[in-house]
Parts: C-alpha cells; sequence; structure tokens
C-alpha cells in the first residue's frame, strides 16, 4: 500500500505546473557587453521599450507568435498612417465636449488631442530580429492563463458601497501620482501611450531602474537574497537580484496590495532576466507565478532598445488641475443627483489611463 501511494505522489508531483521553475525565455547570443567596474556586464544608460506590440497577441494577426516580415510591413503601415493623421493640428474652435477619441473621420473640430503627447511606437517589437505578435511565448497561445472562474482584472477592486470619485483614495493609482499608468514600471514592464524611457543605473550593490512614467524609481539590491518581511509591501515590490553569466536576474515579491497585475494575489512572484545582446539591444525576460490567480506560471520576452535621449522629469502633479475637477465633479453630481461620469458607477478603478487598451 506505502508503495502505491508513493507512486501516486510521484505522479501528482511530475503533472504539477512547475511553479518555482524560472523558465524566462533566455537569448542566444555570444554577444559580451562592456565590464562595469564589480566585473559584471554594463548595463547603465537609457533604454526603451516602445513599441506597438501588446503583451497579449493580437488575433487580428493571427495566433502566431512570429510575424512575417511583410504582415509586419502592412502592420507598421496602417499604423504609421494613423499616427500622421493624429499628428495633425488640433482644431483651434474644437471645445472639450468635441474631442471624442474616434479621429478616422480626419482631423476636425470631433477629434481627440493630437500625438504631440502621445509615444505608442510606430514598429512591431521584434526579438532576434524577428517581428512578434506578443510578448508571452508561454503559454503556446500567447494568453495570460487565468483560473477557471478568475476574470483578468486591470485594477483593483473597492470596498462595497465606495465609487471611485468618492475620494482621492479610490482613484486611479496613476491620477495620484502614486505609480505608472498600465504597467510601464512593473514587474512585468510594458510600454504604454507613451514616456517608455527607462534609464538604468548599476552599482556593486544595487541596480537602480528609472522609469520616465511617474518618476517611478525601482531599486534592485543585489547584496541579499533574501525578501522582506510579507508584512513589507512596497510599490513595484521587493526586488533582489544576482548574476549569471551576463544576465541580470531580478526576483520580485511583496507586491503592495493596491498594485493589481492582471488580478494577481498577494503571492505574486516575477522573476525577470536582463541579457545585453549587442551595444543596442538589452534582452528582457519575464516569468510570472502566481497559483491562486493563474491556471499555470507564464512568461515571454522582449527587448529593449538603447536611446541617445535622456529621461525628462515627470511633475506629475504640476498645474494638473484633473484629480480636483473629478472629485468636484462629482460632488456637484452629488449635489444635483443627475449622474453623467460613468465611473461613478464602476466599482473598479482602473490602473491604466481611461480609454487605455490595457497593455
Amino acid at each position: 500500500m506505502l508503495r502505491e501511494l508513493l507512486i501516486a505522489a510521484a505522479i501528482t508531483v511530475a503533472a504539477a505546473p512547475a511553479w518555482a521553475a524560472d523558465q524566462a525565455p533566455r537569448p542566444v547570443t555570444t554577444y559580451k557587453a562592456p565590464r562595469a567596474v564589480d566585473g559584471h556586464p554594463s548595463l547603465d544608460g537609457v533604454w526603451t521599450n516602445v513599441s506597438m506590440t501588446n503583451l497579449e497577441r493580437d488575433p487580428r494577426w493571427g495566433d502566431t507568435l512570429v510575424l512575417s516580415e511583410e504582415k509586419a510591413a502592412e502592420i507598421e503601415g496602417k499604423n504609421q498612417q494613423l499616427l500622421r493623421l493624429a499628428a495633425k493640428n488640433t482644431d483651434p474652435n474644437a471645445t472639450v465636449l468635441d474631442l471624442p477619441a474616434d479621429c478616422s473621420g480626419g482631423r476636425v473640430t470631433n477629434c481627440n488631442y493630437n500625438a504631440g503627447w502621445t509615444d505608442p511606437g510606430d514598429t512591431v517589437m521584434r526579438v532576434a530580429g524577428q517581428p512578434r505578435n506578443g510578448y508571452i511565448t508561454i503559454p503556446a497561445d500567447g494568453r495570460v492563463p487565468m483560473r477557471k472562474g478568475v476574470a483578468p482584472s486591470y485594477g483593483r477592486a473597492l470596498p462595497k458601497g465606495l465609487g471611485p470619485s468618492d475620494n482621492p483614495e479610490s482613484r486611479a493609482l496613476g491620477e495620484r501620482c502614486l505609480l505608472s499608468f498600465g504597467n510601464s514600471s512593473g514587474p512585468v514592464m510594458t510600454p504604454g501611450l507613451y514616456n517608455n524611457m527607462y534609464q538604468i543605473v548599476q552599482t556593486r550593490d544595487a541596480v537602480l531602474i528609472n522609469v520616465e512614467m511617474v518618476h517611478d524609481a525601482r531599486i534592485v539590491r543585489l547584496d541579499t537574497r533574501q525578501h522582506l518581511p510579507a508584512t513589507l509591501r512596497p510599490w513595484m515590490g521587493d526586488s533582489i537580484g544576482w548574476w549569471e553569466g551576463e544576465t541580470l536576474v531580478v526576483e520580485t515579491t511583496n507586491f503592495h496590495p493596491e498594485q493589481v497585475f492582471r488580478g494577481a494575489s498577494a503571492n505574486l512572484k516575477v522573476t525577470e532576466r536582463f541579457t545585453p545582446v549587442s551595444p543596442t539591444r538589452l534582452h528582457y525576460g519575464f516569468w510570472v507565478e502566481d497559483p491562486t490567480v493563474f491556471a499555470q506560471a507564464w512568461g515571454g520576452e522582449y527587448e529593449f532598445t538603447r536611446s541617445a535621449e535622456q529621461v525628462y522629469e515627470y511633475a506629475c502633479h504640476e498645474g494638473n488641475y484633473g484629480l480636483t475637477n473629478i472629485l468636484s465633479g462629482a460632488r456637484m453630481e452629488d449635489k444635483t443627483g443627475v449622474k453623467t461620469a460613468p465611473t461613478n458607477v464602476d466599482q473598479r478603478v482602473a490602473v491604466g489611463e481611461e480609454g487605455e487598451e490595457p497593455n
């Protein structure tokens, strides 16, 4: 009987998801980056992940990971046409009420603000020169594998009876200038509508990733392999790192409870791998584990491009009356009893910007 139980247990373990195994994609490269003072590869500099490619595959472009060059050229061509339209001057007679998000009819009074304010990218992401239809490589369908009955979430749930415009604390983190819109800061770091620049500052004991969006600063500790106590949950989590040859490996846990990534729970663990593959390209592999929410561990890859530009200050609150106006508008609705803003009946606060498709 004992023998049968041991065999059954072994089969169960073999069939279970390998949650603890880091299966983030590894690049195939012979490139050796310049050395930092401690002898490890230098990741210092400014990098960008700007791209029109999303985390999950776009079903409009098929279900395969790698696109043909012809398909990539077609996608980029159509996108560049839209960007040229969006770059036209906004009609000076336009008012806020004249500015829906649809610019398909041309830049007239019924179009949104122009592309001078945005930088969504005009090229498909390429990895080892191959155009990609998404960043996720595992699972094979390129989608986030949610557990049955669990829906992906792009924002945090509010307590019952509390609306997003009831007070400042119930508004989105980006609106409060606490954390990046979308998931620019990560982990997993993904590009957004604008501000897709990152400055890496590397020392012997720590690596700083300065995120242009909302001036986020991720600090990766290299002097320990021990995470903070579970009760300490900073923004962007607790990141520790170590070197494996040419690769900086970063493991992050202890995420702040208000920082929701695809509906993940407090058990979320993200492993990232940064590997220089050329003087101008930095391979980024990621692996996501949370058995509470995801049906299996999942991951993917893309490549940062080195930039000659600088990271500009993101003075989030300077001259920004958006949060004040949202709350004062909600109080006027409370006073008049006339509800006009859809966010007043929405019980979820989006992490990304309103109208922005989550990446």
